[in-house]
């Protein structure tokens, strides 16, 4: 793999690419995540024949973190994917987006559905997350104001171990992957406590896509674990509205299949994308 930073003009984002000169596809990371989401399918993707590519999103991992807030929305995120591939020298690509990487994606689609071969919208939401208040948001905000990251990791871990649902997708994920509690711990806290203060509200006040996704032209596939409680009806949705999409609820996954799943989210991921022209 090549690692490399490229400069975007406002912020310079480390982007990950494998396969140069392939058919080209690009895999963004959820919230508070970083692109060693999808390491292990970007190799598998190049023996395809694909040029895969993945970035650490503005304020995440190792890509730059501005500090003002107005940095940070879903609408720039977007509009870094764009420019990215524009770097690239890509006309039209692929687009896999997970969780908040899958919100992303919906407005690349939107905004730009020329630009896409195809698109993947995994483990994701079309508008406000389910599950999540501003109260919530409010807490967590103090919290990182008061102890940083490392206190919301503190918090996180509290609240989780409250929760029956959170602790078997903790278990599952744990089991999946050795090491994967300490792996997350230290990508939330390489997160930007300013990107994070800044997008955690949007969870909550963002507009809804839906609709204007019933309109949305591009070859497009929703992939879900079946035990993904909060965006499982979410992606139910996403599936039923966008034209001719395709629908794959992975068994035993939650939240994030690509680690508790691996196989059957690559069986998905792949299946979908040799079926794309151009």
């Amino acid at each position: 793999m090549t690692v490399r930073t490229v400069d975007l003009g406002d912020v310079s984002l480390q982007v990950g690419s494998v396969g140069d000169g392939g058919r080209p596809v690009m895999l963004v990371h959820g919230f508070t995540a970083d692109r060693g989401e999808v390491d292990g399918v970007l190799g598998l993707l190049a023996d395809r024949g694909w040029h895969a590519v993945a970035p650490d999103l503005r304020g995440h991992g190792a890509s730059d973190r501005p500090t003002d807030a107005g940095a940070y929305s879903l609408e720039l995120m977007a509009g870094d994917v764009l420019a990215l591939a524009d770097e690239l020298g890509w006309d039209r690509f692929a687009l896999v987006g997970h969780s908040m990487g899958g919100a992303v994606a919906q407005l690349v689609a939107l905004d730009h559905p020329e630009r896409l071969t195809g698109l993947v919208l995994a483990s994701t939401f079309h508008g406000p997350v389910p599950g999540i208040t501003m109260e919530l948001v409010e807490l967590g905000r103090w919290v990182v104001r008061e102890a940083g990251m490392s206190g919301l990791a503190d918090a996180m871990a509290a609240r989780r171990a409250e929760n029956p649902d959170s602790i078997a997708a903790f278990e599952r994920l744990q089991e999946a992957r050795p090491g994967w509690a300490e792996q997350s711990r230290a990508r939330l806290e390489a997160t930007s406590p300013d990107m994070w203060m800044a997008m955690a509200p949007r969870f909550v006040d963002q507009a809804d896509r839906l609709e204007q996704l019933a309109t949305l032209a591009v070859p497009t596939a929703v992939v879900v674990g079946e035990l993904d409680t909060t965006m499982i009806d979410d992606c139910l949705r996403l599936a039923a509205t966008i034209p001719g999409s395709h629908l794959t609820v992975l068994p035993g996954a939650g939240h994030v299949p690509q680690v508790e799943t691996p196989d059957a989210w690559w069986e998905a991921l792949a299946g979908f994308l040799d079926r794309l022209s151009g």
